[in-house]
């Protein structure tokens, strides 16, 4: 039992909270009861399950996110994350209807088509990410926004929500690869080539630095365009987000003196802080 508890992972649902606390943010009359009910669903049940599905397949015995030790893995994980699923697809039926239910049968295929062995999307460097990028960020975006504002289908792909998804995915796009920097060795032995070890250590940091520029950028234009606030928002982003800055940019500049500095530890502290500071950000943004 200890062993599955550990497989879930449910803190590391700290790291994907951002997408959701960025579409409460934006929402203009959000039902808190959905709110709160999608919350549990996402954290504890959803997420927790695609890391128990992927850690029986991927038998990690090097360090994985938010586990620097992963114990050994059993059937038993694999029907618990089946259970988790189930549990939260009746849930999410009986919270907001057949298309919250179906969104989520829908993230969590494509999330077991990441490391299942038949399919393991996680061999295939470009489709992974993007597949990540957007399930993760868009799709999960406007799952959350769909659900709490109660949008139909056919009014969801208004550029007030699209705009909004598509920073939450490009976000993601620029950071994901960084979560793989230090697993290397751990792939390389499993014949899986991730966009990290596509584009090497320092073509990774290089390439995350760019697209967090380019969302920086983008973050800029869309807060500019939206009226809603009574303070400067891309200003208290920027400051929010300093230290994640600061501490990617001293981090870089020990790995261009020694490449073993893309370790797990200071690949874990990148996550907590930018998942921190991000979500303190959607926060404030939300009580403002």
């Amino acid at each position: 039992m200890k062993n599955i508890l550990l497989h879930l992972r449910i803190p590391f649902s700290l790291f994907l909270m951002p997408v959701f606390w960025f579409a409460i943010s934006q929402s203009q009359h959000p039902d808190w009861n959905i709110t709160a009910g999608l919350f549990v669903i996402l954290h504890l049940l959803i997420y927790p399950a695609s890391n128990a599905y992927n850690s029986y397949f991927d038998k990690d015995e090097d360090s994985i996110g938010g586990l620097e030790n992963p114990p050994p893995v059993s059937i038993a994980l694999f029907y618990v994350a089946w259970i988790l699923d189930i549990v939260a697809f009746v849930l999410a039926y009986f919270l907001g209807g057949w298309i919250l239910s179906v969104a989520l049968i829908i993230y969590s295929s494509i999330s077991k088509a990441y490391s299942n062995d038949k399919i393991r999307l996680k061999k295939y460097p470009i489709i992974s990410w993007i597949t990540v990028g957007f399930f993760q960020g868009a799709f999960t975006y406007l799952t959350v926004i769909q659900a709490v504002d109660k949008v139909s289908l056919s009014e969801i792909l208004q550029s007030k929500y699209l705009i909004p998804a598509i920073l939450s995915s490009l976000n993601l796009l620029g950071f994901y690869p960084m979560t793989q920097i230090y697993q290397h060795e751990e792939d390389a032995r499993r014949g899986d080539m991730t966009m990290s070890r596509l584009l090497g250590i320092r073509g990774t940091f290089i390439f995350t630095a760019s697209i967090f520029l380019l969302v920086t950028i983008a973050f800029f234009f869309y807060f500019k365009g939206v009226q809603i606030y009574s303070f400067p928002a891309f200003l208290v982003y920027f400051l929010v987000m300093s230290p994640v800055l600061i501490y990617f940019n001293l981090w870089f500049l020990k790995v261009l003196k020694n490449e073993n500095q893309a370790d797990f530890h200071h690949t874990m502290r990148l996550n907590m802080l930018g998942s921190v500071c991000l979500n303190l950000f959607f926060i404030l943004l939300l009580i403002w």
